[in-house]
């Protein structure tokens, strides 16, 4: 899997250059008084049988689908944990497939995800209310490339997407019906991951970032904004700078992918916390290094919302930070105990 680059480099900025005295920089609003009407949750770290579980989906505040080892650790199971914990099973393989449920993402009431095993790649789905309904979509899914995005696996037009590694510089953009069927195979060159459908951007594995914004329906494309010692990451309506100014500090910025509504959104010790850019296009997701982080290995999780350039502290200590779908969710606590929080970001 393949992290941000903006995310890489802004990371390793605070690391490297500790804590700074920002003057002017606004200062956070606590999320219960900015939005005291979003729909909020929190989930104990283990199963009932004292199993982990690991969420890689959200379908509210309260509701989530991940993995987990069965009681006996013989299986690894893809699960659904309601508000009141109750649990559905969607499928079951062995333990010793790691990480076999990849880039869930869901339409409705149906559910889609990747299964990988003995290091083959499978498209399945199932009806989220009957584990009788899980099927292989198909196996024709090529060299899969993930970048640890909402839009790694995409569902649109009857047909679920998704970007595989060609030969050489190529990228393979394919689909198939949402029952299955043949799979369609387009190809491009460059590196390219997948935006909000139908729209793609460039420049996955580039140190510099995107360069190229694509409609893959009209074709027509858009040369993103870009600037000297910075990393730049594109969704279909926003584009994020991430550099170092001279002071040596972050300075993540956002525009149009046209170059126009250019604006600083934060500077100082801080990185972007997830991959997608600017979700639901109005909120950009942010980490602060504080003088407790090199203790605790957490972060301040803060978003900027763009309707109104408010800065929100979402949590003071926050680690494992993560967002698919309109819900943000994040853990609290230290490695032995801890509570994953959640914040549907759709409901503010």
């Amino acid at each position: 899997m393949v992290v941000g680059l903006g995310v890489a480099l802004a990371a390793g900025a605070a690391l490297l250059f500790g804590s700074p005295a920002q003057s002017g920089e606004p200062q956070p609003l606590p999320l219960a008084a900015a939005w005291p009407n979003a729909a909020r949750g929190n989930i104990p770290s283990k199963l009932p049988d004292g199993s982990e579980f690991s969420p890689a989906l959200f379908l509210d505040a309260r509701t989530a689908i991940g993995t987990a080892q069965s009681a006996d650790s013989a299986t690894l199971r893809l699960v659904i944990r309601d508000g009141d914990g109750k649990l559905l099973e969607l499928r079951n393989v062995p333990a010793e497939h790691r990480a076999p449920f990849a880039a869930l993402t869901s339409s409705g009431n149906e559910l889609f995800w990747v299964e990988s095993i003995s290091g083959k790649q499978q498209l399945w789905s199932a009806d989220r209310r009957d584990p009788r309904t899980a099927r292989m979509l198909t196996a024709d899914v090529g060299a899969m490339q993930f970048y640890d995005s909402e839009h790694d696996l995409i569902v649109a037009d009857g047909r679920v997407r998704w970007v595989s590694s060609g030969v050489g510089d190529e990228t393979e953009f394919r689909s198939v019906a949402v029952t299955g069927g043949a799979v369609t195979v387009t190809r491009e060159k460059g590196t390219w991951g997948l935006a909000a459908w139908p729209f793609a951007v460039d420049g996955q594995t580039s140190a510099r970032g995107a360069t190229t914004l694509r409609n893959l329906s009209t074709g027509v494309t858009v040369a993103v904004p870009s600037a000297d010692r910075s990393v730049t990451a594109c969704s279909a309506v926003w584009c994020q700078l991430v550099s170092i100014n001279q002071d040596g500090y972050s300075r993540i910025e956002l525009s149009h992918p046209d170059g126009s509504a250019r604006r600083k959104v934060i500077e100082g010790n801080v990185a972007t916390a997830i991959t997608d850019v600017a979700v639901l296009d109005r909120f950009e997701v942010l980490a602060k290094t504080t003088a407790q982080s090199d203790l605790t290995g957490n972060q301040q999780l803060l978003v900027h919302d763009l309707s109104n350039r408010q800065l929100i502290l979402v949590s003071p200590d926050a680690g494992n930070i993560s967002y698919r779908a309109g819900v943000l969710w994040w853990s609290t606590g230290d490695q032995s105990s801890f509570v994953r929080n959640s914040l549907d970001l759709r409901t503010v």
